[in-house]
């Protein structure tokens, strides 16, 4: 790996720290070059622009994520009933959070039509399809499909629920505390 390669791998490491720290929203070029401990025209040396540096960003935080999560994998496949209340659980744990805050943030910037965000959200969330289809053991190819986004689903509503402070809300529903 060259020097630059080197440089350009600890400046990303720097910004994923950032942006799960501080969000999206406090990534101004100048504060990410301030998180990278760069100047601004030094980080638009090492990427074309700011959606570049945010993509890439976004790939070492879904990369991190990943090892989290191959870390919580089932050893093999299991049926929903099973999965679910065991990643659930999962995705309320402060460790995930900063990750699963991060999400919330993509798919608030999305759903205000954002195309940049809607696009890196639409990859995530393939993303975690493709592994909860992994995570899961159904009758059919079809069936798992259909659980894995049913699965999604619930998360994604578990987190917005955290997300407002309503976790009693998340307690009844679920009976995970």
């Amino acid at each position: 790996m060259a020097k630059s390669d080197d440089r350009r791998s600890a400046i990303l490491e720097r910004l994923a720290d950032h942006v799960l720290s501080d969000g999206l929203s406090a990534s101004s070029l100048r504060a990410l070059a301030d998180a990278a401990e760069t100047s601004d025209r030094m980080l638009l040396y090492y990427f074309k622009d700011k959606n570049e540096i945010i993509t890439a960003t976004l790939g070492v935080i879904g990369d991190r994520l990943e090892i989290i999560l191959g870390d919580r994998a089932a050893p093999h496949p299991m049926p929903l009933e099973k999965l679910q209340p065991a990643l659930l659980k999962a995705a309320l744990d402060d460790d995930l959070w900063p990750y699963m805050r991060m999400w919330l943030e993509i798919s608030a910037l999305a759903a205000h039509g954002d195309a940049f965000y809607r696009a890196i959200g639409q990859q995530l969330g393939e993303r975690f399809l493709e592994w909860g289809h992994a995570q899961l053991k159904s009758v059919s190819p079809k069936k798992r499909r259909s659980e894995a986004a049913g699965l999604l689903l619930t998360i994604e509503g578990v987190l917005l629920l955290k997300s407002v402070g309503m976790t009693d809300a998340i307690k009844d529903a679920t009976g995970i505390s």
